[in-house]
């Protein structure tokens, strides 16, 4: 908050004609507010943002695909599962930080953006990654349903309370947030805007897991 309240202040000085935010995330704009630590901190800069004299574009693209070779515990090399809450046909936005990259560089040099732009290197379910991961892999994968939506919740408060760790940026409650955010399917981007930029080339899953 402070940081890029800084940098905005200095671009309206410096006449710069756009802003774009430290963003790069699923949709928050369409979840409610306390469902992620970090996405309503997204949403009150947001508002600082649209209040300043100063044109603003927010790259939205799903979650970064490298975390699926380990931060995220979705994909498991050793037991051969993928691991998930609710539903495992529910569509899910991934891309990776350098096609990330890509398309904000294009966007920067874009001067007709408008206010969000979204993008996903590969949409795919938890289904659709057991496939993936099995393919890349060479091994069977199996899905591992570790509970409801609902269960998942109650994790994030329980842990949540025993390390709630409020000054890490991200603490293991806050992966979790993300994990139920994705899931449930609230934070799922609408529309893509990969057509936009046609020369870019967007990696998929079973590359990033090979």
């Amino acid at each position: 908050m402070d940081t890029q309240t800084r940098l905005l202040d200095a671009a309206v000085a410096a006449g710069v004609p756009r802003f774009i935010p430290s963003d790069y995330s699923a949709d928050f704009t369409k979840l409610p507010e306390g469902s992620n630590r970090n996405f309503d901190l997204r949403r009150e800069f947001q508002q600082r943002l649209d209040q300043a004299p100063i044109q603003a574009t927010s790259i939205l693209n799903g979650m970064f695909m490298d975390l699926l070779k380990g931060q995220a515990p979705v994909i498991l090399p050793g037991p051969h599962r993928v691991v998930y809450w609710g539903d495992a046909d529910q569509p899910l936005d991934f891309t990776t930080m350098v096609d990330t990259a890509n398309f904000t560089a294009a966007a920067a040099l874009d001067p007709t953006t408008p206010r969000y732009l979204r993008v996903a290197g590969e949409v795919a379910s938890i289904r659709e990654l057991q496939a993936i991961a099995s393919a890349a892999l060479g091994h069977p994968f199996k899905l591992f349903r570790a509970g409801s939506l609902g269960t998942l919740a109650t994790m994030i408060k329980v842990t949540r309370t025993l390390m709630p760790a409020p000054n890490e940026i991200f603490p293991p409650w806050q992966g979790m947030q993300y994990l139920h955010n994705m899931l449930s399917g609230v934070a799922k981007l609408d529309r893509l805007d990969n057509a936009r930029y046609p020369d870019i080339r967007y990696t998929k899953v079973g590359e990033i897991l090979g």
